[in-house]
């Protein structure tokens, strides 16, 4: 079995690549690629590398994920998110190669009305709403592999964060060094997923051959204030949590009040279990001790 990463020096990259190598052998080869090295907006030297490598199954990790920037740089946005996965779907499809994708929450409206109707989340058949433009793009990207007809993964996660790269978790224990007390959001909730989980249960989909699109986040529905506050308690850091709403901390894309995703789905298959935030906090946590 060869495995192609794309976007091999984003968080979620760098995870997949310390998973994989345990796992290299003679009969499973892995080839990461850093977006210098295969820019999946290059639709011509996408076709050239997949033809060349024949690979069985790709992990995108490639994407642009910042959020308020995209609002205004909305053609890269799109271009990065929907089009080149368009055409790496496409591809995949010509090439009898399996895509295995990730998506996001922003997805869906996030509304309050939606917590109340969906408590213990989004099931993956609810209609998409994205309230800002990178979920739109990622939505689109979503629409286009399936259109492509390519054997596919599609997970959808929330609030990433991982060991590698920068995230909520490792934001915050940054600021505790600076500040005393911070102003965090409470009145947007929802569940982080942790990427070592995340890789270790898409591996066991890929293994199981499974198709199609799957929820993986954490057991519980948090407020990004709560996650601050046991962050800061499991770090023993001295910082004080100054819970505002989110209209006192505008940003230049709007955020759906209500992300939470429904795994019922993903727990039916054998060998994978979803944690509670807690659990996969404080492993994390240790893992960044380490570094």
């Amino acid at each position: 079995m060869k495995a192609l990463i794309l976007g091999a020096t984003g968080q979620l990259g760098r995870e997949w690549q310390a998973f994989l190598a345990d796992f290299e052998t003679d009969e499973f080869v892995v080839v990461p690629y850093t977006s210098n090295q295969l820019d999946i907006t290059d639709f011509e030297n996408v076709e050239k590398e997949l033809f060349e490598q024949q690979p069985d199954v790709i992990v995108n990790c490639a994407a642009y994920t910042k959020v308020d920037k995209a609002e205004e740089d909305r053609e890269k946005a799109l271009l990065v998110n929907a089009k080149a996965v368009k055409n790496l779907a496409d591809r995949c499809k010509k090439l009898n190669i399996k895509l295995v994708h990730f998506s996001t929450d922003y997805i869906f409206a996030g509304d309050k009305e939606d917590r109340r109707q969906f408590p213990e989340g989004y099931p993956e058949n609810h209609n998409a709403d994205p309230v800002n433009w990178y979920g739109q793009t990622k939505w689109e990207g979503e629409k286009a592999i399936r259109n492509s007809g390519c054997a596919h993964l599609i997970m959808r996660v929330s609030w990433l964060c991982g060991a590698y790269g920068n995230n909520f978790v490792t934001a915050m224990l940054q600021l505790a060094g600076e500040y005393d007390q911070l102003d965090i959001v409470s009145d947007q909730w929802g569940s982080p997923t942790f990427t070592d989980t995340l890789v270790r249960s898409t591996f066991k989909l890929i293994e199981e051959e499974q198709e199609g699109t799957y929820h993986l986040t954490t057991e519980g529905i948090i407020s990004w204030a709560d996650f601050a506050e046991k962050i800061f308690a499991m770090a023993d850091k001295q910082v004080s949590v100054n819970k505002i709403p989110s209209s006192e901390y505008p940003t230049a894309a709007t955020r759906p009040c209500f992300s939470k995703l429904n795994t019922d789905k993903v727990k039916n298959i054998s060998g994978i279990e979803v944690e509670e935030w807690q659990q996969g906090l404080r492993r994390l946590l240790k893992q960044l001790n380490k570094k």
